[in-house]
């Protein structure tokens, strides 16, 4: 019952975490704009694609994750 505890412990957190993230994106305009990102606009279409951003992104939560998973393997 113990790790049952942990694991929704950590799955709190990470809800936590995503949900403030998404409170403060719309704040910050250079998400989604960063140099990589692939915009492009036709006539009657807009097909966009944050590659960088999805590589930011990715690279923190990747971070962020590892630092979670050893404080909480001790």
């Amino acid at each position: 019952m113990k790790e049952i505890g942990y694991i929704l412990i950590i799955i709190g957190a990470i809800t936590v975490i995503a949900g403030v993230f998404f409170l403060l994106a719309g704040r910050v305009s250079w998400l989604g704009n960063l140099p990589g990102d692939i915009h492009v606009k036709g006539k009657n279409w807009v097909f966009s694609f944050p590659l960088v951003t999805c590589i930011l992104i990715s690279v923190l939560l990747t971070i962020v994750l590892n630092i979670m998973l050893r404080v909480f393997r001790r």
